[in-house]
């Protein structure tokens, strides 16, 4: 009767040490705040699990006329049903993505005396880590079992910033600069994909910012009571997701949670909330989630928003005007992306971004 929520959130504010340290105190049972509501544990019990696979896409033959049609009807395919593929042969270095997985690594299990002074839920921070308790703190909703380093501001051109964590900093900038590359292929492939000229969604400029979300999904002592993350679709235009072996992503199809199995030096790729309005719905962003780590080693992802964040000069955006005819009218009212960041943060229970700027 005496439980107050808020002793327990500030109890793990205040060490600054995350999720990770909660584990390295050694407790067996979870906090009362990342415990989910009764309803949603019994729908978890009747709920079937799927066998089916997200599909996978070899970008091997891109520079091949005949081969590059393939990947372009694969992709359209994939984005229309899934809104998720893995893609391999992507190009990136495996040099660097083992890079990446093993900066994310250190930057969380170095000493928290060092760590904590990222720590923060100052959400205009370009560089922090936190244990996502602002979600249990603006709503009351379950907090998740996962810290996260949270890298923004990063454009073309920008020199080496300081501001990144030195024990990540090489490898985090290195793997940028290659998955910049990589989201501009995906760009002419899904353009592509959409009848449209290859360059036509990068002249959009709909990726002109990027967050790099580095997580650390410490192992859980009651798996089956909270998720790593809840479900939710992404307010980007698109995402890039580097996975490591130990699994837990689940995409949301036909009802059902299906696995996004790991490829080894493979790359997850996700459409978003502003590219399906893009699309006029012709591409799909989907429901996923993260289950919580089951085994004793940490899950680490490191997952690449790519949206337009100028709140200079605010671009419009809304359905593509080539897509549009009377036979498929916009579905969409137009939008900036921090119009729509704003509402997608403050949105009502129950209610996706896309629900708010439906026509």
């Amino acid at each position: 009767m005496d439980y107050d929520p808020w002793d327990e959130v500030k109890a793990i504010d205040d060490t600054k040490a995350g999720i990770k340290g909660l584990v390295d105190s050694g407790i067996v049972k979870i906090p009362r705040i990342f415990i989910r509501p009764p309803h949603e544990l019994a729908e978890e019990l009747n709920m079937c699990k799927s066998t089916l696979q997200v599909p996978v896409v070899d970008l091997s033959g891109i520079q091949v006329e005949d081969e590059r049609k393939k990947i372009v009807d694969e992709i359209r395919e994939a984005a229309e049903k899934w809104g998720f593929f893995q893609l391999i042969n992507h190009g990136i270095p495996s040099s660097v993505l083992e890079g990446m997985i093993d900066g994310t690594r250190k930057f969380h299990e170095q000493d928290v005396e060092v760590k904590k002074e990222y720590y923060s839920s100052d959400t205009t921070r370009e560089v922090r880590y936190d244990s996502n308790l602002h979600v249990y703190k603006a709503k009351g909703k379950t907090a998740y079992w996962k810290d996260s380093l949270f890298i923004s501001g990063l454009v073309s051109g920008h020199n080496e910033p300081e501001e990144i964590p030195p024990v990540c900093r090489k490898t985090s900038l290195e793997y940028i600069k290659h998955v910049r590359k990589l989201e501009d292929t995906l760009l002419g492939l899904l353009s592509e994909a959409l009848c449209l000229k290859p360059n036509h969604l990068k002249a959009t400029e709909c990726d002109k910012g990027q967050t790099l979300v580095c997580h650390y999904y410490p192992a859980c002592p009651q798996p089956e009571l909270t998720l790593g993350t809840s479900k939710h679709t992404d307010p980007s235009f698109l995402t890039i997701l580097l996975q490591d072996q130990n699994g837990g992503l689940q995409v949301m199809c036909d009802n059902q949670w299906a696995d996004v199995t790991p490829i080894e030096h493979g790359l997850v790729v996700n459409i978003g909330d502003l590219l399906q309005i893009l699309s006029n719905d012709k591409f799909v962003s989907a429901t996923h989630r993260v289950v919580a780590n089951k085994v004793a080693e940490p899950r680490i992802s490191v997952a690449c928003f790519f949206f337009n964040e100028s709140s200079v000069s605010p671009k419009i955006f809304g359905p593509i005007k080539e897509l549009i005819s009377e036979e498929n009218p916009p579905q969409y009212k137009e939008f900036d992306v921090s119009d729509y960041l704003a509402k997608y943060l403050s949105r009502p229970l129950g209610k996706t971004g896309l629900d708010l700027f439906r026509l």
